[in-house]
């Protein structure tokens, strides 16, 4: 069963995803008063203009849980610590996008270094218990650039972690989707040249047989593989809109149940307002499931973003992202949840609401155990951010 769900942006310099995440911050504030979460607090490792941003949870325990982004942070039971994570500087040229929490001495995280520089290229980081480390990953073409938007775990010799590469054929640039696979003792890797301009933005395995990777074909259709122990395929997936759409996030219970969320344009060519997307697998097929929209299901000012989706059963899954409903200034997290019969929006706070601009965007979240839910992402735009509720 994953321990990790996460959503994230590519970083390659030529995709169109990586101008999302300046998109999805033209967005809101403040929530209702009344929340089943409470913000807690985490330390901010470097002072702003520096980021402390979180875009993904991990935890092998109620006593042992990592988020990770700009930084990391590590819950221990009782509270958060920070840490330095080697080679990501906290000023958006490096980023840690996926991370899985096998054990207290066993921590795999993911992500990119040299963003938006003339050597971009993936990082892969080991925690032992001790320190975090950088840890070799498969060898490219020296001009490739690899980039890893996300990471699960099935145990300790059966990982994956997913993104894209940009890469030469033919003497012109490309963009394909990257898998890398460890088996407790090295990392290798699959590029799947059968899919052009197709970035894969979240991925969580449920068995070694059953495994699920998100995003979309250059933000302009949604796009997901799976994987059935033996090879990558490519599995049909709906797309209601016209103008931009994408997956982010993708979580699984059972070969018959798993889902993915996003977001998607009505408009043909438009790349608002955003509106949230859900689909489902039901064994045969992905379906679009309703979801609401934060504004309301007409408005053409408010836009909605989900980026990422944890399943705890069947009647049991919560997605989360942001929306800009209060102002372009303002982006405030957004939080779903569904009972086994519909999704509903779940009051989020705000670390400061009293802030003039708020900038709070949820990317991360983890269960465990069952009813303790944790949310990870960013505040005011660069600090981490953490929410949690218990008993649901």
């Amino acid at each position: 069963m994953t321990k990790f769900v996460k959503v994230g942006l590519s970083v390659l310099a030529l995709s169109a995803a990586s101008s999302l995440q300046q998109l999805s911050h033209a967005q809101v504030a403040g929530g209702p008063a009344t929340s089943v979460f409470k913000v807690v607090p985490t330390p901010n490792i470097r002072a702003f203009p520096f980021h402390s941003d979180l875009d993904a949870v991990s935890a092998s325990s109620a006593t042992d849980i990592w988020a990770v982004g700009q930084s990391g942070v590590h819950f221990d039971g009782k509270k958060w610590t920070a840490f330095a994570l080697p080679q990501i500087a906290g000023d958006l040229t490096s980023r840690i996008s996926g991370v899985a929490d096998l054990a207290p001495s066993n921590v795999w995280s993911v992500g990119d270094i040299n963003i938006s520089q003339q050597n971009p290229n993936q990082i892969i980081e080991h925690y032992d218990g001790t320190q975090w480390s950088v840890s070799p990953g498969p060898i490219f073409q020296p001009t490739d650039q690899p980039s890893l938007e996300g990471l699960t775990a099935i145990s300790a010799t059966d990982m994956w972690a997913a993104g894209s590469i940009l890469t030469t054929i033919g003497g012109f640039p490309s963009a394909f989707p990257l898998f890398e696979h460890y088996d407790g003792t090295a990392w290798t890797s699959t590029i799947d040249e059968s899919n052009l301009n197709g970035f894969i933005l979240g991925i969580a395995a449920r068995a070694t047989n059953d495994v699920w990777a998100v995003g979309d074909i250059a933000l302009q259709a949604t796009f997901i593989e799976h994987y059935d122990g033996a090879s990558w395929r490519v599995v049909a997936s709906p797309n209601p809109g016209n103008g931009l759409q994408t997956f982010f996030g993708v979580s699984a219970i059972a070969a018959n149940d798993a889902w993915a969320v996003g977001y998607f344009v009505e408009a043909l060519n438009q790349d608002r307002p955003q509106k949230t997307l859900i689909e489902h697998w039901d064994g045969t097929s992905w379906q679009v499931v309703p979801s609401p929209n934060v504004g309301g299901p007409n408005s053409t000012t408010t836009s909605n973003q989900l980026r990422g989706v944890i399943a705890v059963s069947a009647n049991d899954v919560w997605a989360f992202g942001d929306t800009d409903a209060f102002g372009p200034e303002k982006i405030t997290n957004l939080v779903l949840h569904w009972n086994g019969t519909a999704w509903a929006i779940v009051p989020s706070p705000s670390p400061n609401p009293r802030h003039t601009l708020i900038d709070d965007v949820i990317s991360g979240g983890v269960v465990v155990p069952q009813g303790n839910l944790w949310l990870v992402g960013v505040a005011d735009g660069f600090g981490s951010m953490v929410l949690n509720a218990t008993g649901q």
